[in-house]
């Protein structure tokens, strides 16, 4: 039987909903979708626009990952939602190339209506463990 290991993290973004932070699945590890929220500050989002949101983003999924043992490296697939898809696809796009520079995971970009919090963009990844 597959385990599975769920992880609430002391450290890791404050959770603005009930859910955990990752859950292990065998050797993959599913990280809830991270807001551009800075550590220990609840739902306050980060100053500026998307672009210092997508950096925090993926600051928080980074602090996540390697909390639950993992490297955000070794990312296989992101989901990244945007509010304004037009406005901001290319911006969200220049940090995340940055950010992945020794190789991108697949990924979809949806844009929505709205995100919690505000913000202008959430990701959840798979990483291989």
């Amino acid at each position: 039987m597959l385990e599975i290991t769920r992880h609430i993290l002391p450290g890791a973004p404050d959770r603005v909903a009930p859910f955990s932070h990752a859950v292990r699945a065998g050797d993959f590890l599913f990280v809830t979708g991270q807001m551009p929220t800075l550590p220990g500050g609840g739902t306050e989002l980060v100053a500026g626009g998307v672009a210092e949101q997508t950096a925090q983003v993926i600051a928080n999924l980074r602090t996540v990952v390697e909390g639950c043992g993992g490297d955000i490296a070794r990312t296989v697939f992101a989901r990244v939602y945007l509010t304004d898809f037009a406005r901001d696809y290319a911006a969200m796009n220049a940090v995340w190339e940055a950010a992945f520079a020794g190789g991108l995971p697949a990924r979809t970009c949806v844009g929505v209506t709205g995100l919690a919090v505000g913000a202008l963009v959430e990701v959840d990844l798979v990483v291989a463990l």
